[in-house]
């Protein structure tokens, strides 16, 4: 933020009244003409600060008219009302008069763009031309006069023409432009070589004529207008001219290259009347009046638009403030306006994000106004610095911006406010009050009990206690920066650091060689003071003793840093062992690195903001998802150490288009580690200082009250760092853990990071690390941390979560536990989860997100969506809403007549409205409430015919339903009534049911009663089931013989179409169309029939039915042989599933021993392995044997593994297992390793199970001969890690109880009992002892039978259970 100092000019008579200023272009020079009753007319010149020039002063007894600077020399010419001109010189004040060629008021003076031409005009129209030499002196006589015979008013030069580019002609030259090849010869115009400059201008008189006057000063009219010249602009990128007359009217004009000028634009700009018009015109073709009124006006004349920009009472100005003046900073791009009241208003043009200046209108911000008193006449910017000059008609004002001071240390904070205000601060004790210094303010640094300010002529030094301030010593000092240390303050001087005391006294001098050079910069953190110079050379002192030493020697950044030019700050960290640096390139522009000198090592080392990486460190993963905010681009504008942390270093960053960025690092041991990245809060200005737990922020100034209460101003904030949010107010200790835990968890360190926090109980620390997982994507961690929460239910939802493939979304899940629903949203939209996304904003109750994000994203969800929303619409009691969206959901039709159930006249309107199916539900509502009549209608709206027939059946209306069945030939109508005429009218019964295309059941009614006519036709249209029948029907009859023939005939037909369409062929209609022994089909006809069906069934896959055709047609070895050759067809997978589904276990193995594929043996064994083959021994061979043919070593071990569980787990024969478990051994060593380097990890596991499997039948063996070493053995086998499954711990323990309670030592066995209870709290153990040893125990020590029978109920399997022991 910036404040603007003004400095008031010291004029040597206060009488004098100033009316004229101007700066000069580049040199911080301002001069001001003003008048006194006295002496007449005087000019004087004033430097930056507004000191007075003594040498530079011009006295007449005339009024001066015109000031005009010299574009580059510090010359400026004084035009005056008796037709004198003065060239004024700075500084030795010289005085040049030019030759008198003008009697009346001087009017114009204009130098051209170089300096090497003066044009002056009077108001009886005559003008001169004068020439003036390189160093602005006046080269003799006028070139050229003209006489106008009228005032002239104005005049502009016509801007330099750009100089020839000399390398492009030399190319053009080489490819034989003969252009080009004349230019660098006699035969063409002369070359010209760089900028040129322009020596034609444009003259203006009053009575509205614009002259031209060409660079051999020859002149010509060019234009006329009504009415007297305000104003002429030229416009150069359209080479026209702009004019303004006295009337306001304004005119554009297009210049020819003849010379002419042609109108292509004419209007009218508003003001108000009778008052003086101030008019500024920028570079970018904007046109800016200033008119008296409470608006300035602004056109832009290349988009033809115009606008107004009005003051705001709630910035601070007065209701009816006018506005008098204005003028443009093209540097800053800041229009500043002179208003009645003495206040300087400014607005900032703002570039819209993503846009560039040129492509879209311009917006304008209006600041806070900077008061001067007075009525502000005139405004100039003016100089390199940028200044403004202000006349309040009492004197000038120069105003110079000045970045607002704030400095942050021991938990004090100083914030300026005013040039002379500053606000102070103790967050320690929660109290904050105004320091009203007696100079301007140019920094300021604060301690504990201390504030020091500065301008760079005077230092003051203020002592803290309570709440007030007390001047404790002031002394003039040229230092342009102080810091400060306990008792000591710290200046610079040319080669030299001088240690003071609060009242100036030097105490210590620490001196700089000459190739040092001269200090520039300081800054102290904690008993460190780091030193930079002007020739980037930085040294770090150790102030912890009486006498400031040398901490490490100098360092010169210059031979380590390419393109530097100049340094713009450095920082110290608390133990002195870093400084980082940031610095100006050579060509002046920041450098986007920020850069670290570690003292220790002497090496220096970067982080780039352009790349977002550091130029050195260990790797760190995730560090792509860790940086949520883009580094590109971005370039430090302040970097911080923390007070007394020496590893947590913080720089903020400005972006291109976006807020500031705050990027948290972790220096030292392991080079720099990005810790964290985040956006400056809203509202806060810029960042102060950092201070675990808290960043801390100057803020804004904002224009509504304060209220007192409020421990923090509003001027200082702070925020929590992402690692300490809830924990701001924990004690040292736990500081100190975080700092350390989010140290090593940054690096990468987990064992190092759980050692740092496992002592901590507080679950708001826990729950603080939980959070920081969601930033961090650590779910292992926030695993542990959940469980030490006890938020079992967050558990589970992170356990549930790991089911989804996207990591973002099981970070988002934790986030949602959390409570952190805008990093849960971010993470849904970083992964592209629109369908979660959707379910997260319809249970946050943000239904128009849920919406939008389902219309543009998640479309297959988008019914859904709209049902979601109309459900809850409706539970909140708007029906109307949720209406409508019950409607984009299709579901109207149901959900809408059950939500108005009870109000059913609104439903009735609904449904008139609406005119859908709902009149069919409707309907069907009116009849259930016996209003025939109603529901008739409805029924016909819906065009619901069955349920007309059926109700005009009801009410004994069969003719009309005749009719509705006839005219519409609805088949669901013909048939309900072809039924209810079946009981009384067969003809219309069978009408009806050949309407409705059910001719089986026309068919049926013909064969009944007779119709042997009609069922020709029924069974022609039917299909070739219905067809058979009728044939049959007709054979049987024996009448209509023929008709039988042609029934059998269309039969053929009918098996073709089955054939050509690829009809599936059901085993129904396959034996429908298998024709019996018959007479009329000779035996080779009826087997040539079977085998066409059964080939239409191998082609349809039916190879079942396909066998059982061929084999009825007396071809069973073709039959076997085709339901085999599937193999060979391209199906042999599809036919093998097929056979699979149906269970058939004999023809699965047929199958498979026929077809010989290795694929199809091991599906057939695979299925095999589901059927009880621990009970069969030939399908344990089966499987055995498949696997070998198949060639699938690797399943056949996983068979013997299987084989051997199960003699482990149902028999306890270990023995038989581990004769499996060999086998298994044997075949995976010979199966071929796929699967990078698995195979080897599950050999060696089997190996280990054979190892402990033998040791135990070797115990158990040894038992017999040696009771006491097998029970030796079977402890020690007890201490084997990963014993189980391999050997069941039941096992083990069982033989060991069954040892002891043979040898009688029942207490003992008793011990063994409750060591495996505890192991096994879920198991009965009767599993593993005898009912013999149990007895036994219960005998011996009156244990009761159901505690060795007692079933333990197994804890659910999501119980979160973490061991903290482990780390």
């Amino acid at each position: 933020m910036a404040v603007y100092f003004d400095h008031r000019i010291e004029a040597p008579d206060s009488s004098d009244v100033p009316f004229q200023l101007t700066w000069h272009s580049s040199l911080p020079i301002l001069a001001v003409a003003s008048s006194s009753p006295a002496t007449g007319g005087k000019v004087d010149l004033y430097l930056q600060q507004g000191e007075y020039v003594e040498s530079c002063h011009v006295v007449r007894p005339h009024q001066p008219t015109g000031l005009r600077w010299h574009p580059t020399k510090p010359v400026l010419a004084v035009g005056w009302d008796n037709g004198e001109v003065v060239l004024l010189t700075h500084p030795p004040g010289d005085q040049t008069v030019l030759p008198g060629v003008h009697t009346t008021t001087i009017k114009l003076l204009e130098w051209s763009s170089f300096g090497s031409r003066l044009v002056t005009g009077d108001e009886s129209g005559a003008l001169a031309v004068w020439k003036v030499d390189a160093r602005g002196r006046l080269h003799g006589n006028h070139l050229v006069k003209h006489e106008y015979k009228k005032p002239l008013t104005c005049c502009i030069f016509r801007p330099s023409t750009p100089g020839d580019d000399v390398a492009m002609l030399a190319r053009a030259s080489v490819r034989g432009d003969e252009r080009a090849l004349d230019k660098f010869s006699w035969k063409g115009a002369p070359l010209k070589m760089g900028p040129q400059e322009g020596l034609g201008f444009f003259i203006c008189t009053a009575d509205g004529k614009v002259h031209s006057v060409d660079e051999y000063c020859k002149t010509s009219v060019l234009l006329s207008v009504e009415g007297s010249i305000k104003k002429l602009l030229y416009i150069e990128k359209t080479e026209a001219l702009a004019v303004i007359t006295e009337n306001l009217m304004l005119s554009q004009y297009a210049l020819g290259p003849e010379g002419g000028a042609q109108e292509i634009m004419k209007g009218k700009l508003s003001s108000k009347s009778g008052q003086n018009v101030d008019v500024v015109w920028t570079e970018d073709g904007l046109l800016i009046t200033a008119s008296g009124e409470q608006v300035i006006r602004l056109w832009d004349l290349e988009r033809d638009d115009n606008y107004v920009l009005s003051l705001d009472e709630t910035l601070g100005y007065e209701r009816g403030e006018m506005i008098n003046c204005v003028s443009y900073c093209a540097g800053k791009e800041i229009l500043a306006a002179g208003t009645t009241n003495g206040r300087i208003a400014m607005w900032r043009m703002v570039v819209q994000s993503g846009s560039s200046r040129g492509d879209t209108k311009p917006q304008w911000k209006l600041q806070t106004p900077t008061e001067i008193g007075g009525n502000v006449t005139q405004l100039q910017w003016g100089s390199n610095l940028n200044l403004l000059a202000a006349n309040n008609s009492n004197t000038v004002l120069i105003l110079c911006e000045h970045v607002m001071s704030a400095h942050f240390s021991h938990q004090v904070a100083a914030v300026q406010l005013s040039p002379t205000q500053l606000n102070i601060t103790q967050f320690h004790t929660g109290l904050h009050f105004s320091l009203q210094s007696d100079i301007h303010v140019r920094g300021v640094c604060v301690t504990k009990d201390s504030v020091t300010v500065w301008n760079g002529k005077q230092v003051t030094v203020y002592e803290l206690s309570g709440t007030s301030l007390r001047n404790t010593g002031s002394f003039p000092c040229d230092s342009h920066v102080v810091a400060v240390h306990g008792e000591n303050l710290y200046t610079v001087e040319p080669n030299r650091v001088q240690i003071r005391t609060p009242q100036g006294t030097v105490k210590q001098l620490l001196t700089f060689s000459k190739a040092e050079g001269n200090p520039v910069l300081l800054n102290v953190r904690q008993s460190y003071l780091v030193v930079g110079t002007d020739t980037a050379n930085i040294r770090v002192f150790d102030l912890s003793r009486r006498d400031a030493k040398a901490h490490c020697s100098t360092k010169n950044l210059a031979d380590q840093i390419p393109n530097l030019g100049a340094l713009r700050s450095v920082k110290c960290n608390a133990n002195g062992s870093q400084v980082s640096i940031l610095i100006s390139q050579v060509n002046g522009r920041p450098d986007h690195k920020v850069y670290f000198y570690d003292v220790e090592m002497d090496t220096v080392t970067h982080f780039d903001f352009f790349t977002g990486r550091p130029s050195s460190g260990i790797s760190q993963e995730e560090e792509s998802e860790k940086q949520q905010w883009s580094l590109s681009g971005h370039s430090p504008v302040s970097h911080f150490w923390d007070e007394s942390e020496p590893r947590l270093f913080v720089c903020e960053t400005v972006p291109v288009s976006s807020e500031s960025i705050l990027n948290s690092s972790l220096d030292m041991e392991h080079g720099l580690l990005l810790q964290d990245c985040s956006p400056r809060p809203p509202g806060m200005q810029a960042l102060l200082a950092l201070d675990v737990p808290y960043y801390y922020y100057s803020c804004k100034v904002r224009t509504e009250p304060v209220c007192v209460l409020h421990l923090v101003p509003h001027m200082v904030s702070r925020k929590a760092l992402r690692d300490f949010v809830g924990l701001e107010n924990c004690e040292k200790a736990t500081r100190d853990a975080m700092l350390n835990f989010s140290f090593y968890l940054t690096i990468g360190d987990m064992d190092e990071a759980f050692k740092s926090i496992k002592l901590i109980k507080s679950k708001a620390v826990w729950e603080n690390m939980a959070r920081m997982c969601v930033k961090t994507r650590r779910l292992d961690v926030a695993r542990v941390c959940l469980g030490n929460m006890g938020n079992a239910r967050a558990a589970k939802a992170l356990k549930e979560a790991e089911a989804e493939p996207e990591p973002e979304t099981q970070v988002a899940m934790l986030a949602i536990q959390l409570g952190m629903l805008e990093d849960a949203e971010n993470l849904y939209k970083s992964c592209q989860r629109y369908d979660l996304l959707n379910n997260f904003y319809q249970a946050s109750g943000k239904w128009q997100q849920a919406l939008e994000t389902a219309e543009v994203h998640d479309r297959i969800h988008l019914r859904a969506t709209y049902y979601s929303y109309a459900k809850y619409l409706e539970s909140m009691g708007d029906k109307t809403l949720a209406l409508t969206y019950y409607e984009k959901s299709d579901t109207h039709r149901v959900e809408v007549p059950r939500m108005l159930q009870d109000d059913t006249s609104s439903l009735e309107i609904y449904v008139n409205k609406m005119k859908d199916n709902i009149y069919k539900w409707w309907a069907q509502y009116l009849e259930s409430q016996a209003d025939l009549d109603s529901a008739l209608h409805f029924y016909e709206c819906a065009q619901d015919y069955l349920s007309l027939v059926r109700i005009f059946c009801y009410r004994g209306d069969i003719q009309k339903a005749s009719e509705i069945a006839n005219n519409t030939g609805d088949r669901a109508a013909s048939y309900h009534l072809a039924r209810h005429y079946e009981g009384h009218d067969i003809k219309q019964a069978v009408h009806f049911y050949t309407r409705a295309q059910a001719y089986n059941n026309a068919i049926r009614l013909c064969k009944e009663n007779g119709l042997d006519d009609q069922l020709m036709n029924l069974a022609l249209l039917s299909n070739p089931e219905d067809m058979m029948e009728a044939a049959c029907y007709y054979e049987e009859k024996g009448s209509h013989l023929d008709r039988a023939v042609a029934l059998y005939h269309k039969y053929h037909q009918a098996l073709e179409l089955c054939v050509t369409q690829n009809l599936t062929i059901t085993e129904d209609l396959a034996e429908r169309m298998t024709v019996p022994d018959s007479k009329d089909m000779s035996e080779e006809a009826r087997k040539e029939l079977l085998e066409r069906i059964a080939d239409c069934c191998m082609r349809q896959g039916n190879y079942h039915l396909a066998t059982k055709k061929y084999t009825q047609a007396g071809n069973k070895l073709k039959g076997k042989k085709k339901y085999a050759s599937c193999c060979y067809t391209g199906n042999e997978i599809i036919a093998m599933r097929a056979l699979l589904k149906s269970g058939d276990t004999e023809k699965i193995v047929f199958f498979a021993n026929v077809s010989r594929q290795k694929e199809l043996f091991i599906l057939a064994a695979n299925y095999l392995q589901s059927l009880d083959w621990r009970k069969d021994p030939d399908i344990l061979k089966t499987i055995i044997g498949f696997y070998t043919k198949g060639r699938a070593p690797d399943l056949l071990a996983g068979f013997y593994e299987a084989c051997a569980q199960v003699e482990i787990d149902d028999y306890q024969n270990y023995e038989k297992a581990l004769d499996a478990l060999t086998e298994a051994s044997k075949c995976l060593s010979k199966a071929k390793d796929a699967s990078s380097g698995q195979q080897e990890v599950r050999l060696a596991d089997l190996q280990h199970k054979i190892t402990l499997i033998r040791k135990f039948v070797h115990i158990r063996s040894l038992y017999s001969e040696d009771a006491s070493e097998a029970v030796q053995l079977c402890e020690t086998l007890l201490e084997e890690p990963e014993l189980d499954p391999a050997v069941r711990i039941g096992d083990v323990f069982g033989f060991l109880i069954e040892h002891h309670c043979q040898q009688g030592n029942f207490q003992l066995a008793n011990r063994k009992l409750e060591q495996l209870q505890k192991l096994l709290p879920s198991q009965n153990v009767s599993y593993y002892i005898s009912q013999a040893s149990l007895v036994a125990l219960q005998k011996e020590l009156g244990i009761p039978m159901d505690r060795s029978d007692k079933i333990h109920i197994s804890k659910e399997e999501d119980e979160v259970e973490e061991d903290l022991n482990m780390f």
